[in-house]
């Protein structure tokens, strides 16, 4: 079973892994998300590398996507739905463009963790803002 902390680093990953590729770019911006937000400040950086290896592996099995999902849903407290949301879509915005994978992704987890289209749509322009390159 999940914590709090392995939900969100597991919806991190299935963002940057929804179009087949985790980029470095989308691995660096997982790296620093979990080295700075305070959600993660009792967490061991250590374990990063396994957890995204355990969640590439579900994704891998038959329904793996929809079991992960689940197991992130079950695993975090309502106040911290929109929170897993906006990480996703700043690990999908750190290539610049989403692809149709990862925007169907983003889709899939915002009806899963249930954020409302409004709250959705402030949390994306705040991610296109902030990795914008001019």
């Amino acid at each position: 079973m999940l914590n709090h902390q392995d939900a969100l680093i597991y919806t991190m990953v299935l963002a940057a892994a929804a179009d087949r590729d985790m980029t470095d770019p989308e691995v660096s911006t997982i790296g620093e998300i979990v080295g700075h937000l305070p959600i993660f400040a009792e967490f061991e950086r250590g374990r990063l590398p396994q957890l995204a290896s355990a969640c590439v592996d579900l994704l891998q099995q038959e329904d793996g996507l929809d079991v992960a999902l689940k197991q992130i849903r079950e695993a975090l407290p309502s106040k911290l739905r929109e929170t897993a949301y906006a990480l996703a879509c700043d690990v999908v915005a750190a290539d610049v463009k989403a692809s149709q994978e990862e925007l169907r992704l983003l889709e899939m987890i915002r009806h899963r963790l249930e954020v409302d289209r409004l709250t959705a749509a402030a949390i994306e322009r705040g991610a296109r803002a902030r990795y914008s390159r001019g």
